[in-house]
């Protein structure tokens, strides 16, 4: 089952412990999604990607990690969300893990990078990219 979600749908319900697999609740800011366009189209010049894929898998320090990467098609059981443009992918078991959560891009003089804000994590490590529920 393919969720599709863009910018113009409607607020989502409420779900479950960590508040259900309704993935338009998941923000993308307007700086990550500039950022995710442009490596799109980087990308796009030597490989047929179409969206970000981005998920939760096992692992990292303190039992579950974020990822992203570029993808094509979607697979049967992802969402499909627009956001300022950009499409990306979430599949049903990440969404519960990120229900909620914003992904930003900040810059400054020392570093850039993707933000991740999720209001499930009960722990995060030190580098932003591992944290338990």
């Amino acid at each position: 089952m393919l969720t599709i979600l863009s910018d113009d749908d409607a607020a989502p319900s409420e779900g479950g412990d960590l508040g259900g697999d309704d993935p338009a609740v998941f923000t993308l800011t307007e700086r990550a999604a500039k950022q995710v366009a442009k490596l799109l189209a980087e990308e796009q010049k030597t490989k047929p990607v179409q969206a970000l894929r981005i998920g939760v898998r096992g692992g990292g320090c303190s039992g579950l990690q974020y990822f992203m990467e570029m993808t094509g098609a979607p697979e049967q059981n992802d969402h499909v969300l627009v956001q300022h443009g950009v499409t990306f992918y979430i599949d049903k078991k990440s969404a519960k893990y990120l229900h909620a959560c914003e992904l930003d891009f900040s810059s400054s003089l020392q570093s850039a990078g993707f933000k991740w804000k999720n209001p499930n994590e009960k722990k995060s490590c030190g580098c932003g990219e591992s944290f338990a529920v």
